[in-house]
């Protein structure tokens, strides 16, 4: 971190050994290159997003942090991440594990991870994913911690402690910001860092390729268009019992099913009809697989229907991101699949659902507002009159793209060479 903003923070504690020791690997202002980082992140391996945010910030410190020794504490590393993992990140260490009721490390690898790392870094997330976690880590070690590119809720005004012990909070988007900012907590760095997804750069051409011939669709002739309920129905797919909380949620995304979904079928429909073009329903979890076929292509008309094919097996951002590559443009309910396109130069358009977190925001804060819907108040005609706008103006789309790039990067830049 910045030397007088460190100093600050720490003062108090100057004393301790692990903050002396953290001193002085402190250079020019920030931690030297060499620091070894434990991340906290890899969150579930069903959505996409999720795999996503770890691959992002690995990229982020491949690039502005090369020497620096990363340490993983994931949550979930299966459907075959764990081996995408080892193969886009060599030198990556992983230590999995939990903590127990004392707020101590279950696991040798978590153990030796907290004993040797200089600081840890919460991923980013939809808020504070892990806070229990957090604690422990300073609880035991008396290290710093912070969190890159997340989101927050009202509820996490009762980690305001933890919020207060941070050394930095990077809030992915400006309406957590501004929420972060009412508590006037005493974190010395609070500022806006784009979703590490934004970074991410994985590619399965091979796979994608291979697929997209097989279903007769052709580079930059189909849109991708991504279902979502209100409420992710995260007890199905572990095939649980719902909660009487999780019951009442998904009470509440049947009644808005169809009507949100039949917004995003006009703009099916439209686009067919207009363009001759294709179109691929995919997911971005993997109950979005079904969702997709009953809500997005059952119920279109037959002339329109032929033109649609169903993505009816999950992936992960490998082969998803070679894909979105090679599409036209990308409308989808969900936040991440659109960052992911985005990274590899391919517009997309946000529906934004009132029972998501705040961080929709971040598509207006980087400068694509006019791809961004509140799906409430919207209509499907005012969706496909944007998606229509990208289509037929492509060389204004790509340099409103280039230019949103080039601010995330920036700010990403910006915000690691302060962690």
């Amino acid at each position: 971190m910045q030397r007088r903003k460190f100093i600050k923070n720490a003062a108090v504690m100057a004393a301790l050994p692990a903050i002396s020791s953290l001193m002085g690997a402190i250079e020019s202002g920030y931690i030297k290159a060499n620091s070894r980082i434990l991340l906290r992140s890899s969150w579930q391996t069903v959505n996409i997003g999720d795999i996503g945010h770890t691959f992002g910030i690995m990229e982020l410190f491949k690039t502005y942090l090369p020497e620096a020794e990363i340490t993983l504490w994931p949550n979930s590393l299966d459907n075959g991440v764990d081996v995408l993992l080892k193969k886009s990140f060599r030198n990556l260490k992983l230590a999995p594990g939990k903590i127990d009721a004392s707020g101590k490390p279950t696991t040798p690898a978590l153990q030796q991870a907290f004993e040797t790392c200089d600081i840890m870094v919460h991923g980013s997330g939809p808020w504070i994913v892990v806070p229990a976690d957090l604690a422990a880590w300073h609880k035991q070690t008396g290290k710093p911690f912070g969190m890159y590119g997340i989101s927050l809720v009202d509820a996490d005004v009762k980690s305001l402690d933890l919020i207060n012990k941070a050394s930095f909070i990077y809030c992915r988007d400006t309406a957590s910001l501004d929420y972060l900012k009412s508590l006037r907590s005493k974190c010395p760095i609070t500022e806006f860092a784009p979703d590490a997804t934004f970074a991410i750069n994985l590619r399965n051409d091979k796979l994608a390729a291979d697929y997209l011939d097989s279903k007769g669709l052709k580079s930059g002739e189909f849109i991708c268009v991504i279902p979502r309920l209100r409420y992710t129905p995260y007890w199905k797919m572990k095939n649980i019992e719902p909660t009487e909380e999780e019951s009442k949620k998904y009470m509440i995304s049947q009644y808005y099913k169809d009507t949100d979904h039949a917004k995003l079928r006009d703009v099916m429909i439209r686009w067919v009809r207009e363009t001759g073009l294709k179109i691929l329903a995919c997911p971005e979890v993997t109950y979005q697989v079904e969702l997709a076929k009953e809500m997005l292509i059952d119920p279109l008309p037959e002339d329109v229907k032929k033109h649609v094919i169903w993505r009816d097996t999950y992936w992960i951002p490998d082969e998803a991101q070679s894909v979105y590559a090679k599409a036209r443009a990308l409308v989808s309910f969900e936040m991440h699949s659109p960052i992911i396109a985005f990274s590899s130069n391919v517009p997309a358009i946000h529906l934004r659902q009132p029972t998501d977190t705040r961080k929709g925001q971040m598509w207006a804060d980087i400068g694509l507002a006019e791809w961004l819907f509140e799906i409430d108040f919207t209509s499907g005609n005012q969706i496909g009159d944007a998606l229509m706008e990208i289509h037929s103006n492509y060389p204004k789309t790509l340099k409103k793209l280039a230019k949103a790039k080039e601010f995330v990067v920036s700010r990403q830049k910006d915000s690691i060479h302060k962690i």
